[in-house]
Order: structure tokens, then sequence, then C-alpha cells
């Protein structure tokens, strides 16, 4: 039937859904946003600000597993993590035509003062290094020549590896919402149907909550999240073979880049959202350095910056579904966001999923708290 002449039509637009809403576009986000697609999902990913530039955009890298360092109740997660990553990191590279620089030359610790006991040089998987012929430039610290170990890690650059996975992402065929931080979580029935941004709405039954340190501002939940400043600067070394194994101190942390790079860090700082540098911290962490290796006094200062560790009341991450429907948490990775990327996608994609993770995640509940 013909419509009457003058008659007004109206075409009611379909309101665009997804499977997931992925809430944080660091390394965490951007990783099992990846994950999701592969197992067929649609997802979007909300970014307060530019994806990969917060916390993964700042952190050093190393892929630290070391029973001597990390938290007993995160070994395993941590250990099968860092053996994914050469198949993570080649995945990214293959998908995104892009360098992460997956470095694989260990790292020497040098103990704060006593030399480590036998025992847990056994457990940790270390081994005697000879600090002349293999870093001939790292000084050696007066009393503790003998104690210096070698830790078979690797260590990886994290604007690289952020990068790398935004741009594979896109090309899977996640969705992304940029400049416009999430408000909170929107509930139908006592179940998640979306979010809420600064600036409009967006649908999906499911959604993750990996804001790192701004996790706890977005409701329903309030997690306990909080932000750990870490300050650091970047070197220019004299020469590109002046360092090649990670070196971690006491007092600093040295990782070498191939490309010439050396960055120096890091401080653990309570100072809320506060991502300023303060000149005499970035002196004391340059002064480190050039103890560690005099040679690096040839070496220009490229840039310093502050990032914002997302962190917990017992350091330990938030990985698993909340109390509410379709709700879901995988923040609170403190130091070891980047380290602990493919193993959170691995574990969070089956949680939502609702299958049955091979790892004890109970430690990890958001519950706990």
């Amino acid at each position: 039937m013909p419509k009457a002449r003058g008659s007004l039509s109206f075409t009611i637009a379909e309101v665009k859904t997804w499977d997931v809403i992925v809430i944080g576009g660091g390394i965490i986000g951007l990783s099992l946003s990846i994950a999701l697609r592969k197992r067929g999902a649609t997802v979007l990913v909300v970014e307060r600000g530019e994806p990969g530039r917060e916390a993964s955009y700042a952190a050093g890298g190393m892929l630290v597993d070391c029973p001597l360092e990390t938290p007993r109740s995160l070994q395993t997660l941590a250990s099968a993590s860092a053996k994914m990553y050469p198949e993570f990191a080649h995945e990214l590279e293959l998908e995104s035509g892009m360098k992460v620089d997956l470095r694989d030359f260990g790292t020497i610790l040098i103990p704060a003062s006593e030399p480590i006991a036998a025992a847990q040089l056994k457990a940790a998987n270390l081994g005697g290094i000879d600090p002349e012929q293999d870093e001939p430039e790292l000084q050696k610290p007066l009393g503790l020549e003998n104690s210096i170990c070698y830790l078979k890690e690797r260590s990886v650059d994290p604007r690289a590896l952020t990068a790398a996975a935004f741009k594979a992402a896109k090309s899977r065929g996640v969705d992304f919402s940029s400049g416009d931080p999430v408000r909170g979580v929107d509930l139908t029935d006592n179940k998640v149907s979306g979010v809420t941004t600064a600036k409009t709405a967006f649908r999906a039954s499911r959604v993750v909550n990996c804001a790192g340190a701004w996790s706890g501002q977005i409701g329903p939940c309030k997690f306990p999240t909080r932000p750990v400043k870490g300050q650091m600067l970047c070197l220019a070394m004299p020469s590109r073979t002046l360092l090649k194994r990670v070196i971690r101190s006491p007092h600093a942390y040295l990782i070498p880049r191939s490309d010439g790079r050396l960055l120096v860090g890091a401080t653990v700082e309570e100072a809320g959202f506060d991502k300023r540098t303060d000149p005499s911290t970035i002196q004391r962490l340059h002064q480190a350095a050039l103890k560690l290796v005099p040679k690096l006094r040839d070496a220009k200062i490229l840039e310093d910056w502050a990032g914002l560790r997302p962190g917990t009341p017992d350091a330990l991450p938030m990985l698993g579904a909340t109390a509410t429907h379709g709700y879901y948490v995988a923040t609170g990775h403190f130091r070891d966001g980047i380290l602990l990327a493919p193993i959170t996608s691995h574990v969070m994609a089956d949680v939502i999923d609702g299958r049955q993770s091979q790892y004890d995640l109970a430690p990890f509940s958001p519950s706990r708290f």
C-alpha cells in the first residue's frame, strides 16, 4: 500500500552491541581483547586516554619471574607467562608488522648485602657469572664480587609491545573508543548491560575492568586499587654494545634496548595520581647508574617520566568474576603487568567463556577484599 503523500516514515536504527567491553587499553586490556577475538567474540575496548599510553607505556619491561623476587602465590602464573612470551611476542610481531624488541640475554642480579644462600640459588635457577667477561663495564660492588648472579630472564620494550598489540587488535577487528573515560558499568535486573562514559554509552552483556590504577573509580564495584608512582629516565648509551644484559641492583636497574637506549629505574612511591617527575629523584637514579657503569658518564639523557602502577593491598592482581553477573576484573598487576599479559589474557578468556581454568585463581579473586 503506497504511503500517503506528505507522510513521514521512520527507520529505527539498530543499537550496536558487543559481546564483551574491555575497560582499559593498556597491555592487559589489549592482549585480552585479542584473546577474546580469537574465540569469536566481538570486542570493544574503551580507553580513557590513548591506548597503551599509561602504565604500560611507562614500564621498564623486565620479565621477572625469579622466586627470590616474586610473591610465592604469584610464582606459578609468573613462570607460565614468562614461558609464553616468545610465542606471544612473535605473534604480535607477525600480525602488526612491528618489532617488540624481546631480548634473551638474561639479567645480572646484585644482592643488597649478604651473599645469596646456596639453597636460594638452586631454587631460583641462578648461576654464577664472571662480570669481567660477561659485562666488563659493570663496576663490581666492593664486598659483593662473589655474590653477583645471573638470571635466565628476558626483557621487552613495553612501548613497542603495546603499539604492536594495538595494531594487532585492530587488524583482528577489535573496536576502540579513546579519550572518553568510563563513568560506570550499567546494570539491568542486576546484570551487566553495558557501560556509560563521559560522552555516551555502549552496550554489552559482559564487561571486563582492566583500567589499572583507575579501576577502583568505576562503579558498581569499588576495587581497592591505587596508583603507585614510578619515576624513570632513559639514556643514549655511548655504544650499543656497552651493556647487553639487564642489571638489577638495590639502588637502580638498567635495561638496555637493541637501539642503544638504556632505561634506568625506578622508584616506588605513594603519590596518588601525580605523574610529575622530581629532578632530585631523577638525579639520584642517574648517579646510581653511573656508579654501576662509570662509562655512562658520556651518555646523553634522552627523557624522564613517571608512570602509575596499579597496586592492591596485598600486592597481588585481581583476576576473575565479580559478584555482579557479567562483570569481570583483571587489574592490580602492580610491577608485573607486562610480564603477566600473556597468562592474564589466557586465564581471563577462559573465565569469561565459563571454562575451568587450569590455574588456581583463588589467591587473585576480587572477593578476597
